[in-house]
This record gives C-alpha cells, sequence and structure tokens, in this order.
C-alpha cells in the first residue's frame, strides 16, 4: 500500500487550500462572493482530507515496526558519513564559508564512499581539516548523543512523552 504516497499528495492539497483562504485576508473588509465561494469549497474539504489525513498516519504509526538493531545496522554501513553535517557546520563556525566547508567535507566524504574507509579516520587524516577543528571541536562532531540530544524534547512537544 502506498500510504505514504497518499499521505504527502493529500498534504499538497491541505497546503494549496491554505494559500486560497490566505488571499481572501486581503480583501475581509471587501467580503464578496468571491470570499464566500474559496471557503465554501476549501473548509469541507480541508477538513474532511485532514480528517482521512490522521486516520491514515495514525494507522501508519500504529502498525509501525521499529528494529533498532538494524538501525544501527545500517548506520554503520555508512561507516560515519552521516556525521558529514556536524563536520561541514564546525568549519562553517570556524570561519570558513559555507562553500568551502561544502568543497572540504565533500572531498573527504567521497573518497570515503569509493574506498569504505571510515569518514571519522579520513577527517582526522585531513590536514586542511585538522588545522581547522581542535581535538575537542572534532570529537564533538562524532558525538551521536549531541545528535540526538533533542529528541525527547521533540517527542514531548508532540504529545508522545510526558
Amino acid at each position: 500500500d502506498l500510504v505514504c504516497e497518499r499521505i504527502c499528495g493529500l498534504a499538497r492539497i491541505v497546503r494549496s487550500n491554505a494559500l486560497a483562504g490566505m488571499e481572501n485576508v486581503a480583501l475581509w473588509h471587501e467580503r464578496d462572493i468571491s470570499h464566500s465561494s474559496v471557503e465554501r469549497m476549501i473548509l469541507p474539504d480541508s477538513t474532511m482530507i485532514l480528517y482521512y489525513l490522521l486516520r491514515k498516519t495514525t494507522g501508519l504509526i500504529d502498525a509501525l515496526l521499529v528494529y533498532p538493531q538494524n538501525m544501527a545496522g545500517n548506520m554503520e554501513k555508512t561507516k560515519g558519513l552521516f556525521f558529514s553535517q556536524s563536520v561541514l557546520l564546525a568549519l562553517i563556525r570556524g570561519g570558513l564559508t559555507r562553500e568551502d566547508a561544502y568543497k572540504r567535507v565533500q572531498r573527504v566524504s567521497m573518497e570515503c564512499w569509493k574506498t569504505g574507509q571510515d569518514f571519522k579516520s579520513a577527517v582526522e587524516q585531513d590536514a586542511d581539516i585538522r588545522s581547522r577543528l581542535s581535538d575537542k571541536e572534532l570529537q564533538g562532531c562524532f558525538d551521536i548523543h549531541a545528535q540526538l540530544r533533542n529528541v525527547n524534547r521533540i517527542f514531548q512537544r508532540a504529545g508522545l512523552l510526558p
């Protein structure tokens, strides 16, 4: 079943209905038939679509199977490449432009992708990147706990944790 694709597609319709509603705002003081005709279409359509989307999303999440060991294995297959954004941002904080930082990280990442080398080892061996990051900054780039630090807060905001 293509539930996720349906959810994404119908979400576009709701967003486009929101745009039509926002176009009504500019003329609230001059209400004419153009306002009510839009509202007669987008309000019932949007509420029905949203109800459907919520039911489908809830069903999807209820049936979701999570395999933490497989997730960890998939992350390990990248040999740490998912930390490349942290290295990029550290280089930018260190004074490089985004473009220059991107070129450096991309060069090392692509080499790791081709050779299978561990990304952290490659970064540690790259003189250009090493000259711009202290040992502490570099270690911070590869801290998985820093990557996940806001997960509980996100779940709390979504009402999924107390």
